[in-house]
């Protein structure tokens, strides 16, 4: 119980943090805080706490379950503003590649009905609408940007505010947690589309659970994630951008080097590839081949399952 009052504590403290210093200033208490508490399982009381108090990973650190929803926002509202910046910076632009492969991979036909969770900042969103117009001189195709965060849904709005599909029916933004999408009718969306979020979920398999129901049978589940690169030459390379460059930049362009840390150890704390193919197949998509598609080595891949 120890634990749960020191982490209660902690985020009764952070409205007076966030109030009195930056949102930076806050997550890195909060990781502080969390890191210091971390439970010790080398007595009976602790190995008890334990047990009644289920724990996941917030990057290679080891939280509660019940935190690490609070974590997560923390990041994403200190990046949101910086978010698409940042991802230009740290992958040279090589992401704008990867999520214009994505929606061509998708192929959307006319008409279709798309909930991009996680789309906070509406890139997905903005490419989905495009290719429909561009490939077919579709108007009706319309999209449901989904994001557990404020801050980042807004970032989202501010852009649409500046394209033809302000103040149509084509987009709309929802916020809610991707674990439980009630506000979603059963067999309502033609597909579902998430980048660079599940590994952010706590529990990915509730996420794929959510994502197959609200899928109309013939439905497409799609997923752009960080993945494992398998070459261990470039996955040395890789993994000193990972942990010495990234978080340098974000310190540099965004004055954020926490949030960054994070990132990076998510990704590294994510399923590889095979495995997260299984979990897609156990919540009952078909998939077609073995399920996935590399990019760039393995720095990321392609999911890809139906509902039929």
């Amino acid at each position: 119980m120890a634990t749960r009052i020191a982490l209660q504590q902690v985020l009764a403290r952070r409205s007076l943090v966030v109030a009195s210093t930056s949102r930076t200033a806050a997550f890195s208490t909060m990781t502080k805080a969390l890191h210091q508490h971390q439970p010790q399982h080398n007595n009976t009381n602790n190995t008890s706490s334990s047990k009644s108090e289920p724990e996941t990973h917030f990057g290679f650190q080891n939280v509660p379950e019940n935190m690490k929803e609070a974590l997560v926002k923390q990041v994403f509202a200190n990046v949101a503003t910086k978010y698409d910046v940042m991802n230009d910076v740290m992958s040279g632009g090589v992401h704008r590649l990867w999520k214009d492969h994505f929606i061509r991979t998708l192929a959307p036909t006319p008409g279709t009905k798309l909930l991009d969770v996680a789309g906070g900042t509406g890139d997905i969103a903005m490419r989905f609408l495009d290719y429909c117009k561009e490939t077919h001189g579709d108007n009706t195709a319309q999209v449901t940007v989904f994001d557990i965060n404020p801050n980042m849904l807004q970032v989202g709005q501010e852009r649409f505010t500046k394209t033809p599909y302000h103040n149509t029916s084509q987009v709309s933004f929802m916020e809610g947690n991707a674990e439980n999408l009630e506000h979603i009718p059963d067999n309502s969306m033609d597909a579902y589309t998430i980048a660079f979020g599940i590994r952010n979920c706590t529990h990915v398999d509730r996420v794929l659970k959510e994502a197959y129901r609200v899928l109309k049978p013939g439905g497409r589940f799609m997923c752009l994630e960080f993945s494992k690169v398998e070459n261990p030459v470039i996955s040395k390379v890789y993994d000193v951008f990972s942990f010495d460059v990234i978080p340098a930049m974000g310190q540099i362009v965004a004055n954020d080097r926490d949030s960054y840390q994070y990132l990076v150890e998510s990704i590294r704390k994510f399923p590889p590839q095979k495995e997260f193919a299984k979990m897609i197949k156990e919540a009952g998509f078909t998939v077609m081949g073995q399920g996935y598609e590399d990019l760039t080595f393995g720095v990321a891949a392609i999911h890809s399952g139906f509902k039929l």
